[in-house]
């Protein structure tokens, strides 16, 4: 359906205005003004003049993506309904069925499993593919699929899934889920209490508080803060956080934007619970933003040990921006700074490669600063840890592939054809491992990773050129680069292992089997435990 003419010049002149209006922008009024006018024109005349029907929503949700994109991946426009979508998802606490479930190839695909909650309870696993809500085709719901597992606690969703191949039915109840911030909290042997944090939400500085607390009065040798794998969230949370172990009045984190009414200091506010338990807190290169600001904070004030490898390194700051129709803009609007004023921001955005991906702060450009006490710290790489515990970094491919469904996907295989009883001894078979490199060869992670997609083409053009003869050359390349990477899985065994097996695990003990099984097998706390055991060592770190 066409726009009326009329009707979207008075919209865009409206624009023009109400953007003229707002104060935090550039100052160059004219080109914002001449740039939005030809916008508005050429959307016109598209909608107007192109050859097919065209979809004006779709067009301008398409140009703003694009737009976005061109700025940094957390610059994102949300629509009514997304918003919705995250805000019940944000919630402390919300009606539904007790999964986390994602939207692939227009299939729910149920992501994890809570224990004890109606899809636990119900019989649904991980892996399974919710084909109808209610009766409703996944296909012909779009972004509302999810929305419509939520609803009123104690009303039923009758759910159709896919699950090796068998469709089958079930009713579940929904019911009240109070996603927890710390899924784990225990004094080890060895009175060493440990802490595992995977979400900065409301209740995170309250939960790890209580844990601490506890801690206390079993009178612990000291503490393992496990910030591993999470991608941060509220900032206010991560201050509360290190405010439990540094006193009142002490900046933690300062934001710095071109515009000086989004300049923040955030300092702590209460008094500490403890100033001189022994602290280490383990960090990977999942952990990133609120997470990387608590890691490096309590690092800058040479109040914890910091163990494990390079943080993600998200140094950007974002604040929502209400929309007409309910819209939301998140834009990136400052830079994050530590205590000792280092922003530990990885990427580079504005100076981009020749292929536009952004380019990653080489260590030639990392700048030094100073800890309280004068250790030498680094900016523009994440947070580089005081005890590294990887042996450097893998592979683009080995953590594409570590990171792709082909991992997930063979997790559920295990379950469904293995049995698991004793989650202490559990340890993947070499026949398993060969199993799953054999598999992955077949992935599309496999066949659309850049390399092979260059042959690909350069198949193409070589046919197009009618240069047949050269199809043998190009088939013994490929499967040269095939058995490259197979031996580059083999390099990796250990690492990609871990990530099998902790599927698994998730499988069969759910999220809380999962942090045993790393207490069980993580390197990262074994050196933390001996640190905190050793004063001398861990006293050393902090002052030399």
């Amino acid at each position: 359906m066409k726009l009326n003419y009329k009707k979207r010049g008075g919209l865009a002149g409206l624009a023009i205005l109400i953007f003229l209006s707002t104060t935090a922008y550039k100052n160059d009024y004219f080109e914002i003004a001449k740039q939005l006018e030809i916008f508005s024109t050429l959307f016109k005349e598209i909608n107007m003049s192109y050859v097919d029907e065209t979809n004006p929503a779709e067009l301008m949700q398409e140009g703003i993506k694009r737009m976005l994109e061109s700025l940094d991946p957390y610059t994102t426009y949300l629509t009514e309904q997304d918003v919705e979508s995250a805000r019940m998802n944000q919630s402390e606490a919300y009606v539904g069925i007790g999964a986390t479930i994602n939207l692939l190839d227009n299939k729910l695909i149920i992501i994890e499993i809570f224990e004890g909650l109606p899809a636990d309870e119900a019989g649904l696993k991980a892996g399974d593919k919710i084909i109808s809500i209610d009766g409703n085709n996944i296909s012909d719901l779009g972004v509302a699929t999810q929305q419509l597992l939520k609803g009123k606690k104690n009303s039923y969703v009758m759910l159709s899934f896919e699950r090796n191949g068998e469709t089958k039915r079930i009713k579940v109840k929904r019911a009240g889920i109070t996603p927890k911030a710390v899924p784990v909290a225990k004094l080890m042997d060895g009175g060493i209490g440990y802490i595992a944090l995977d979400r900065f939400s409301k209740t995170a500085s309250q939960e790890v508080e209580s844990a601490l607390k506890l801690f206390m009065i079993d009178e612990a040798k000291g503490v393992i803060l496990d910030l591993r794998n999470n991608p941060g969230g509220l900032l206010q949370e991560a201050v509360k956080i290190v405010n439990l172990f540094v006193p009142k009045g002490q900046l933690v984190v300062s934001t710095k934007s071109n515009i000086e009414g989004f300049n923040q200091n955030f300092v702590t506010r209460k008094q500490p619970l403890s100033l001189d338990i022994p602290l280490v807190i383990l960090i990977n290169n999942k952990s990133a933003s609120a997470s990387e600001i608590v890691a490096g904070a309590l690092q800058d004030l040479d109040r914890a040990v910091v163990i494990g490898k390079r943080s993600f390194g998200k140094g950007l700051v974002q604040r929502p921006k209400a929309l007409p129709y309910g819209g939301q803009l998140k834009v990136t609007i400052s830079r994050y700074y530590t205590p000792s004023g280092r922003c530990i921001q990885a990427l580079d955005y504005q100076n981009r490669a020749e292929d536009g991906k952004a380019s990653k702060y080489g260590v030639n450009d990392f700048r030094a600063f100073k800890t309280k006490n004068g250790r030498t710290v680094f900016d523009g790489g994440g947070v580089a840890p005081d005890v590294i515990t990887d042996d450097g970094e893998s592979s683009k491919f080995i953590q594409m592939l570590i990171d792709s469904s082909v991992v997930f996907e063979f997790a559920n295989d295990y379950y469904h054809n293995n049995s698991l009883l004793d989650l202490n001894n559990f340890k993947l078979k070499q026949k398993e491992f060969d199993r799953f490199k054999n598999r992955s060869v077949d992935h599309p992670v496999f066949l659309e990773d850049k390399s092979i997609k260059q042959v690909n083409e350069l198949l193409v053009h070589i046919k197009e050129e009618g240069l047949q003869e050269l199809d043998g050359t190009i088939e013994e390349l490929t499967i040269s680069i095939n058995e490259s990477k197979k031996n580059l899985i083999d390099q990796y065994q250990t690492e990609i292992t871990t990530a099998l097996e902790g599927e698994i695990i998730r499988r069969f003990f759910y999220r809380k089997g999962l942090y045993a099984f790393y207490l069980l097998k993580s390197e990262d706390v074994k050196i933390a435990k001996e640190l905190i055991d050793n004063t001398k060592s861990y006293l050393s770190i902090l002052t030399k």
